[in-house]
Parts: structure tokens; sequence; C-alpha cells
């Protein structure tokens, strides 16, 4: 039993990849609007900074002018410049209101003196506020300040920033003003958009996932259709054919599948019609045979002449039969695949033997065999099928060329192709015929009228062999003036 379905699968996969792009997405565009906001509040603090600079020039002229001349010993004098910087420091924060912003005045003791806001300070950052002390130079701090991306899945807080600035205080001292920049302002930005952020996340995965599923519930719709279009093919009804919907890849299998059905149910009907013909050519032999066997066991023990008569008959039946038999395991072998050689030969040598051979076998015809030049023509390939084929075509041609007739064999080459033809002058094959030479057991009414007739296989197995080689065979025919047939062969290159 199937564990985890193809439509399963999808659904799993498409989550996973729905998850990573608009996650992904969320996550990259949250990253990119806290840069900005940052970026923002890096701003928004450096002008708070500003505003506090020009707020301490006010503040020390305003202490200045308030105790103009005294003992700078003098902790009289020294109290009221101080209470006067405090008093101006606090006037001009109140009438410039920096957004965001609040300070926090350190003496030289770094005792927060005065403060803007009651929240701000923090004792932690006293070795900071030291070390401005000492070198006179301003430093920033950053306080409270969570991981990034904290601010996808709750309040989202960018921190606070300080920056530490020394002030001469009269006395010769040193204090520090503590300018902190809250960016409550970004902050809100970024909790606002956070919420239609995560929704707009979960419809895009939602959409993809449905847009996925509905893609895969069409691609395995189609599959199903082919599915059950091959389940009601068998191999007794190779006439079903696949739905085949639209101009897509699920299209193009079903068109390749009902291809191979085609070919199938070709190759069954030519298993069926070879059958058919192989049992209607071995029931003429056969039917010799038992009839002959019959007169031998009725009386030809009595009459040596019938006996004679039935035993020739019979040979010649089972002669007949063995032929066919032969023809019927080379047809087999050459549907199987030949093994073919590869080897350098003389065709034009070739030629001239096999027609030597069919001048003795068919001597009593009188048939005038015209061979080739003596000039050699080589080509690579295996002679011994080459030699079958010939020996086919010479041999159909004898059967079928009169008495006194003439057969020929003409070579030729052309670039990579070698050519040659066997002519007769024989009684021709009509014009319906000619598309039909190389099937299997066809033979014409002119050749089933001859007396040599054969069994109709002779040309297929010699197109089958043709073709194994990669090469092609044709026949042309004029009845009453003979036929050619031309085999073209790739020369090959050893």
């Amino acid at each position: 039993m199937r564990r985890w379905s193809l439509r399963t699968r999808t659904l799993f996969i498409s989550m996973l990849f729905a998850a990573l792009i608009a996650g992904g997405t969320s996550v990259a565009t949250y990253l990119i609007i806290l840069d900005g906001m940052q970026h923002v509040a890096a701003n928004a603090a450096a002008a708070a900074v500003a505003a506090a600079r020009s707020m301490l020039v006010v503040a020390q002229d305003a202490a200045i002018d308030v105790a103009p001349a005294g003992e700078k010993g003098d902790e009289a004098f020294v109290a009221v410049r101080r209470k006067a910087f405090l008093n101006q420091l606090a006037a001009s924060f109140a009438q410039a209101e920096p957004s965001g912003a609040s300070l926090v005045f350190y003496d030289e003791n770094l005792r927060p003196v005065w403060s803007s806001s009651p929240r701000a300070g923090t004792p932690a950052l006293n070795a900071q506020r030291a070390a401005v002390q000492s070198t006179r130079q301003p430093r920033d701090s950053t306080v409270q300040a969570p991981p990034r991306m904290l601010g996808l899945v709750s309040e989202s807080r960018l921190g606070q920033v300080v920056t530490h600035l020394p002030v001469q205080l009269s006395g010769g001292a040193t204090g520090v003003l503590d300018v902190y920049y809250a960016p409550a302002a970004e902050e809100a930005v970024l909790n606002e958009i956070r919420l239609p952020m995560l929704l707009l996340a979960v419809v895009s995965m939602a959409l993809m996932i449905l847009l996925m599923q509905t893609s895969m519930a069409w691609v395995l719709g189609l599959v199903d259709d082919l599915r059950r279009g091959a389940d009601s093919i068998d191999a007794g009804r190779l006439d079903e054919r696949l739905p085949v919907k639209g101009d897509d890849e699920i299209a193009a299998l079903a068109q390749s599948v009902n291809s191979l059905i085609e070919r199938l149910e070709r190759r069954s009907d030519a298993q069926a019609r070879f059958v058919a013909d192989a049992s209607h050519e071995l029931a003429t032999p056969v039917a010799g045979i038992r009839g002959y066997t019959s007169i031998l066991r009725a009386w030809g023990a009595d009459d040596p002449r019938v006996r004679d008569e039935a035993v020739d008959a019979i040979d010649r039946e089972s002669r007949r039969m063995a032929r066919l038999t032969g023809d019927l395991l080379n047809l087999l072998h050459a549907d199987q695949g030949l093994v073919l050689k590869t080897e350098r030969f003389d065709l034009n040598a070739l030629s001239r033997q096999q027609l030597a051979t069919s001048a003795s076998r068919w001597l009593e015809k009188d048939i005038e065999y015209v061979g080739p030049d003596d000039a050699p023509l080589a080509m690579v390939g295996d002679p011994d099928r080459v030699e079958d084929v010939m020996s086919i075509l010479l041999d159909n041609a004898s059967k079928y060329t009169p008495i006194g007739g003439s057969i020929s064999v003409t070579t030729r080459r052309r670039r990579d192709i070698v050519t040659f033809e066997v002519a007769d002058t024989g009684q021709g094959i009509p014009e319906k015929d000619l598309a039909h030479v190389f099937d299997r057991f066809y033979r014409s009414e002119l050749s089933r009228a001859a007396a040599e007739g054969g069994f109709g296989l002779g040309l297929a197995i010699a197109k089958s062999i043709v073709v194994s080689m990669g090469g092609e065979i044709t026949a042309s025919s004029v009845v009453g003036q003979g036929t050619t047939f031309t085999v073209r062969l790739p020369r090959g290159r050893a």
C-alpha cells in the first residue's frame, strides 16, 4: 500500500515552497523597512543632539549673564551660575520640545541633577560618562536593543540611542549631558505594518498552495484520464485509444502511447496474419502427404506404379514443407534482429559469384546472366547478408524469367551509398501488386499461376535484412517486359 500518494506529496511540497517564498519575502520586506526606520531614527537622534548642543550654548551664556563676576572658588558664585544654567537648559528644552528626545544632566560627580523626563537616565552608563569626563569627547551608547527579528512576532523595539556630551561647568569641573532619543514613531510604524504583513504572508501562502494544488489537480486529472484509458486497453482490444486533449505535454504523452498502441495493433495483426498464412501454406503439403499416405495404405503396396508416384509426391511435398519452415525461421530471425558483421569485401566479385551459382541451378532454362564490370567495388558491411539478399533476388528473377531470357546485375557507388540492381526479362508484376511484393506470403496472380511459385516469403526476408543494414529496397516492373529490384546500402567505412 502506498504511504504517500502523488497528490499528498505535491501538497506537502507546495506548502513548503509557499512557506519559503512567502515567509522569505515577508522577512526580507520587514528587514528592509527595519533598516529604513533605523536610518530615520539615527537622523532624528542626530537632530536631537544638534538641538541639545544649541541648548548648552544658550544655557552657558545665560549662566554668565546671571553671574558675570565673582570668585571662581566661591561656592555661592558657582551655585548661582549652575542654577542659572539648569534653568535656562530646562527653558530651552521646553521651548524646543524635540520629538522623542529627553535630556539628563550629570554633575562632576555623575549625579543626575536635572532631567527632562522622570524615566530618563540609567546608572548602567556611568562608565561611558566617566570616559567622556576624562576625554571631554562625546560618546554614543545604545540601550534596550532587542534582536532584530523579534519585531516580527512581538512589539518592535529599536532601542534608545544615547549621546553623552561633555559640559564645561563653572569652577573648572566637567559635567555630562545625556541626550536620549527613543524612536517611538519609528517603532509605531513597524508595529502598524507587522500585522498586515503577517496577514499578507498567510494569504499569499494560501493562494500559492491553492494555485499549485489546482494546477496539480488538473494535471493529475489528465493523468487519471490516461490511466483509465490505458486500463480499458488489453491484449484483445487494441482498437481503444487514449484521449488527447489540448496541445501540451500530457497530450503529447497520450499521442505517443496511442502511437505505441497502433504499432502493437499492427504487430498483432501481422502476427495473426502470419499464423493464418503459415497455417494455410502448411495445410496444402500436409493434405497432399495425408492423401498419398491413404492411397499407399489402400492399394499402393499392390501397384508399383502407384507406390512410386505416391512416394515421389510425398517426397516433393515434404521438401516443400522443409523450404517453407526454413523460410519461416529466416523471417523469424530477421524479426528478432540480425547480428551483423563488419568487414571489407568486393561487391562486384560477390555479384559475379552469385550469378554463377544461379546459372548452374537454372541451367535448363538457358537464361543469360550478365554481371557487373570486372573492376572492384569495395564496401564495408556483412557480406553473408548481402549474399543472402542477392541470392533471394536472383532466385526470384530466375523463377519468373522464361526460357532464353536474361538477368543482369549492375552496381554503382555514389558518395557513401552503394547500389545494386537485379533486372530480369520475365513476366513482370502488375502495378496494383507492386506495393505488396514485400509483404509476407503475398503472391500476385501471375506468380500463383507460375509453375515455380514460392511461398511469398523471400522478398519479405530480403527487405528485413536490407532494413536491418540501414538500407532500402524498391521494385519497379512492366508487365510482359520484366522487373527490376534496386537495393541501396550504406558503403560503410573500415
